[in-house]
């Protein structure tokens, strides 16, 4: 297997400035329906979480997005999970959003902030009940013998929460990535993409080109 010969053409679209919307979060939006519009990605929200813990050692996983406003990105997970105690060493996160079929990527720099109560509440209700008991069942991120003892543990839960709502666990939660900068990148023949990265500088975006 010859991996440098694996190469293409980035034909797909172009992106110049004039086609921006002037706040990032519009034209996240923009992209995210066109994805999901275009039916090319099974998880149209997934995207990268880097983080990095007290000792500098950065670390990846996907998260689904589930929420977005003017005030920043939204995921949810078990706040004892290495994600969420990489967050409280360092707050400072990275988001990675990947729609290869139309050559497009998202990366995003900003500060995670832990949700309310009230907030995880309301989404946890809405999930599916498996989900649910699954939230309940698992540590995430503790090491576990075989698989047969999380799935003992999933039957455990579901039998005691086989009546009426399942709580919110009070290790689970969300979180909010507030963001910094937000950079659209378009992929275009001969590697000269096209990139734009949005800066907060106050509380305004600015908006700059830059080179691929």
């Amino acid at each position: 297997m010859k991996l440098d010969d694996i190469r293409r053409e980035y034909l797909y679209s172009g992106l110049s400035r004039k086609d921006l919307a002037d706040d990032p979060i519009v034209q996240f939006k923009n992209w995210l329906q066109m994805a999901i519009d275009a039916d090319l990605n099974a998880d149209p929200t997934a995207m990268s979480l880097a983080t990095v813990n007290a000792q500098g050692v950065p670390s990846q996983r996907i998260v689904l997005l589930k929420n977005l406003d003017a005030s920043g990105f939204v995921f949810y997970t078990n706040l004892g999970s290495r994600k969420a105690q990489n967050i409280a060493e360092n707050a400072n996160v990275s988001l990675h959003f990947a729609w290869l079929p139309m050559e497009r990527q998202i990366c995003v720099t900003g500060v995670a902030e832990k949700l309310s109560i009230a907030e995880a509440t309301r989404y946890f209700l809405s999930r599916p009940h498996e989900s649910q008991v699954a939230a309940w069942a698992s540590q995430q991120s503790q090491a576990i013998g075989s698989r047969k003892l999380l799935e003992q543990a999933f039957e455990q839960m579901k039998n005691r929460f086989k009546q009426g709502e399942v709580p919110l666990p009070s290790f689970w939660g969300g979180y909010r990535v507030r963001p910094v900068t937000i950079e659209f990148w378009q992929g275009r023949a001969n590697r000269l993409h096209d990139r734009f990265m949005y800066k907060m500088v106050g509380e305004n975006w600015e908006v700059e080109r830059l080179q691929p």
